[in-house]
């Protein structure tokens, strides 16, 4: 039998019940990236020594008769998780070098619950493109069409995961670098909720790896199926053990509902300042008619959902004075009067996305208040819904575009081009106000692409769109490999 396409679930319970060992699993994972990814090339640092040897290890815990949530079972790691003993880049080449002392918090609990490291996957430059490709490394290929992108940032991971190379990744997510790949390979991933899972050694090189609540970004799981994401989540949740964890425990509230007639829902498939791509429009209807068809409260308007195009402004101005705030003081005066130039009117989000690069501390605490009168709508909405279905980006997987002005990037909808980064407008809606969002497959393009949507659930309730999620496969259908 192969294993190498099935979910951590069966894994586990095949191991369970002694019909294949993690050696065996393990043997045929690397025989499959070894065969397979010079193709896709997702795997880019493999540690398949040290996997080889901590398969053996697991299969003796197991013959003692120890029982861990991941015990044996194959995984990846995005390469911009610090290991011990592996290179982190970021895919920057000055940094090739650079060799982290000690594992990630993440990798840490990995290793804890018993998972088998394989290696880690692919990224863009600095985590900071749709895609992935780099000078270290080069360029990830999407499995279903090598001519398009895996997306990014963890592109490496929804491409090895669609591959059959290993059965869970770990990534991390600030503009939709979870659930964009996971929308263009056709598999599974969750964002969390704004500080729900630890993020120490998930840091750029060489920064020293200290415990930091970073705005926007979370780190989160991808898998190949509804339930493996929260199996994974449930081994990365909780506070860093050097700050919060001093103090708190987690406990998640439970979903709110079991059954998919019982949920209330809000479909979204058009956002005012960009066209929704008829492919991934049918795949949100595809979601919604399956809600409806089992009896779910569906609806297409409410006057609870927060302004879109403002949740837009907001999000730019944030992501870009984020990213921005470490620039070469010669580049941030040279943006300083570009931005200094726009004209009043100019509200694009080209525009509002410069205007954040040069923000002061008086702009960002002005616009965290207008995140906090989001995150306040967001509540009166979840009082009367329990999840939104919507686009993670307008388009199924485009081709590679390797143009290093993102600026001048175009991305074709329907046949009409928009600004490349105009797309993020989707995976900003729950990343501003930090709520989770889970990427679920709901279908292909005529192209035969995949095509995903995220369910968007209440802050910290985020076992609500998970669960969501898997009745969602149950009813439509989840990952399939590619042909």
């Amino acid at each position: 039998m192969e294993w190498s396409l099935q979910t951590a679930e069966e894994l586990a319970a095949a191991l369970r019940a002694g019909e294949v060992t993690s050696e065996q699993l393990t043997d045929e994972a690397i025989a499959r990236i070894e065969r397979d990814d010079k193709a896709i090339n997702a795997i880019c640092v493999p540690d398949f020594d040290r996997a080889r040897a901590a398969a053996r290890d697991a299969d003796q815990a197991r013959a003692r008769g120890e029982d861990l949530p991941l015990l044996g079972i194959p995984v990846t790691v995005k390469e911009s998780y610090d290991i011990a003993g592996l290179p982190t880049t970021w895919g920057m080449p000055p940094h090739r070098n650079h060799m982290p002392a000690e594992d990630a918090v993440q990798v840490s609990r990995l290793k804890a619950a018993g998972a088998v490291v394989l290696g880690k996957t692919n990224v863009p430059l600095g985590l900071q493109d749709i895609q992935s490709f780099n000078e270290i490394y080069g360029t990830t290929n999407n499995p279903w069409d090598h001519r398009r992108t895996s997306g990014g940032s963890s592109g490496g991971s929804a491409a090895a995961l669609a591959s059959g190379f290993g059965a869970l990744s770990i990534g991390s997510d600030l503009a939709g670098s979870l659930r964009t790949p996971a929308h263009f390979c056709g598999v599974y991933a969750h964002k969390p909720t704004l500080g729900l899972a630890a993020n120490r050694g998930m840091v750029p090189p060489a920064a020293p790896a200290f415990p930091a609540e970073a705005d926007l970004a979370v780190v989160g799981p991808m898998a190949r199926s509804a339930r493996d994401l929260a199996l994974l989540l449930d081994v990365m949740a909780g506070p860093d053990p050097l700050t919060h964890g001093v103090a708190y425990d987690l406990k998640l509230p439970t979903a709110r509902h079991e059954r998919l007639g019982d949920f209330r829902v809000l479909v979204l498939d058009d956002h005012p300042l960009i066209p929704t791509g008829a492919a991934v429009r049918a795949g949100v209807n595809r979601v919604a008619d399956a809600l409806a068809d089992d009896g779910a409260r569906v609806e297409r308007h409410s006057p609870l959902l927060p302004d879109l195009t403002e949740a837009a402004m907001v999000y730019a101005h944030l992501l870009f004075s984020s990213t921005s705030a470490r620039l070469p003081v010669e580049v941030y005066e040279q943006l300083r009067a570009h931005a200094a130039a726009l004209s009043a009117d100019d509200q694009s989000l080209d525009a509002a996305r410069l205007r954040g690069m040069v923000f002061s501390h008086r702009d960002w605490i002005e616009a965290n208040d207008r995140r906090e009168r989001h995150r306040h709508g967001w509540r009166r909405f979840f009082a009367e819904f329990d999840a939104v279905v919507c686009p993670i980006t307008p388009t199924p997987a485009f081709p590679h575009d390797h143009n290093p002005d993102l600026m001048k990037r175009r991305i074709d909808i329907d046949g009409v081009e928009y600004p490349y980064l105009d797309q993020l407008v989707w995976a900003g809606l729950p990343t501003m106000p930090g709520l989770p969002a889970t990427a679920v497959p709901a279908g292909r393009s005529p192209e035969g692409l995949p095509v995903g949507v995220q369910l968007i659930g209440p802050m910290f309730e985020d076992r609500t769109p998970l669960r969501l999620a898997e009745l969602l496969e149950q009813k439509i259908g989840g990952f399939q490999a590619p042909k």
